[in-house]
């Protein structure tokens, strides 16, 4: 009589694929929700409590998770759907199943806190765009994950079904239609690279400002040239153009005004979006006004008058 195999047990084979795989999941579903929730934070954003950078950041993190891990899943999933194919009695193995009750445990939690969230904000009146949409991502998500893995946990898998196959093109599909949106939301790789150096330039000449600013309440005059300005024991060096490595305009109008020019790429975004960190600046009074660094596209020179009673010159004792 042939001895009939006991899979009670799992192979080290067994183990690695099933967590690779459920690891891989994982990093897919919270990486689309992370990016569905910049998505819907970037078009109705919450200008009170939002930062533009931040989300970008995250954004670019969660696609880069997608575009390595969702392939990865695909492919273990696929390598264990061949080993359930040539022997359908390792759906019984305690790892694939252990692994199949806690994703679906997982998923019933996230859709019962999701629900309960959903009504306690909308008895209280607090339900926006914005929320509802957060949720609606969640369940959406949970609530796929939950029926796909409860029905691989009920089938049998001596039954040959394409829906594996089916579910993987579909899944991969939405995947690369949400990664394809982050690209229009915050723009492509050399559009990132021109912000970047758009906000290096706006930090430059922050501190050309700043020592401006010094030099004035130190001298109480700015002087002819950004070179002057230059000090081994201050650690200041002119600072130049990131890319184009070229030096900054700089025009001397009078004791307490000067004008600091530079060429964007692009326009910075509204004050309200807090771009990546843009608008952390110093201001300086203009007009009696707070002056900060908006820019449009191409060269952008940015006047300014030193207040002298916000910046007085300093008494030498």
């Amino acid at each position: 009589m042939e001895k009939i195999k006991n899979y009670s047990s799992s192979s080290a084979k067994d183990v690695f694929s099933y967590l690779l795989m459920i690891a891989m999941l994982y990093t897919g579903i919270i990486s689309t929700i992370a990016l569905l929730f910049q998505y819907i934070n970037v078009q109705f954003p919450d200008y009170v409590n939002f930062y533009y950078g931040g989300a970008v950041k995250v954004i670019r993190m969660s696609m880069s998770a997608l575009l390595i891990g969702w392939p990865v899943f695909i492919l273990v999933s696929w390598l264990i759907c061949k080993d359930l194919k040539l022997d359908a009695q390792k759906g019984n193995i305690w790892i694939r199943r252990w692994m199949l009750h806690l994703t679906i445990f997982i998923a019933a939690i996230t859709i019962i806190v999701d629900l309960i969230t959903l009504v306690n904000s909308f008895l209280g009146g607090e339900l926006t765009i914005r929320f509802g949409l957060k949720v609606l991502a969640i369940l959406i998500v949970a609530a796929l994950v939950f029926a796909y893995e409860l029905w691989d946990l009920r089938r049998d898998t001596s039954i040959k079904t394409k829906l594996p196959i089916i579910s993987a093109i579909a899944s991969s599909v939405i995947m690369l239609g949400i990664i394809i949106a982050g690209f229009f939301i915050v723009g492509s790789p050399a559009t990132q690279r021109d912000i970047r150096m758009d906000g290096q330039r706006v930090s430059d000449l922050q501190t050309i400002q700043y020592r401006l600013i010094n030099d004035w309440q130190a001298k109480g005059d700015i002087p002819e040239a950004i070179s002057d300005l230059e000090d081994p024991i201050y650690g200041f060096i002119e600072p130049m153009d990131p890319e184009t490595n070229e030096s900054y305009s700089y025009t001397r109008i009078g004791r307490t005004e000067f004008e600091l020019c530079a060429t964007f790429e692009h326009a910075s975004l509204p004050d309200n979006y807090l771009a990546g960190g843009y608008y952390d600046q110093y201001p300086v009074m203009y007009d009696n006004t707070m002056e900060y660094w908006n820019h449009d596209a191409g060269l952008v020179c940015f006047h300014r008058i030193i207040d002298t009673n916000l910046y007085p010159i300093e008494k030498v004792k």
